[in-house]
């Protein structure tokens, strides 16, 4: 006999049309979205509004930071840079200098 949860989609799937709208899915070991996602789809939010903007910056935010920066001749201190604030400089500066990130 077969167990009727064995063929059943996974939980914010299908049975929830807003779930993966934003690109992100309630499943913790998931990333991503079930389904393609245009940039259209995707929210964007202020980055003063993340739950984690006021940890420091990441490593990886600081290294493209470092290179925007010194594409554009400025200086950022590093000293008590946030997620958030990183973030903001980092938009600045692609909009500034043109350069965008490379595809992974």
């Amino acid at each position: 006999m077969t167990n009727p949860m064995d063929d059943q989609t996974p939980t914010g799937a299908a049975d929830d049309p807003d779930a993966g709208a934003a690109g992100a899915t309630d499943d913790p070991d998931m990333l991503g979205a079930p389904s393609p996602q245009s940039p259209d789809d995707q929210l964007e939010r202020d980055p003063e509004n993340w739950t984690t903007g006021d940890d420091p910056a990441t490593e990886a935010q600081k290294s493209y930071l470092d290179r925007l920066a010194s594409a554009a001749g400025e200086q950022i201190p590093a000293e008590g840079l946030t997620k958030a604030k990183a973030s903001e400089h980092i938009d600045r500066l692609q909009s500034a200098t043109g350069m965008e990130p490379r595809e992974s």
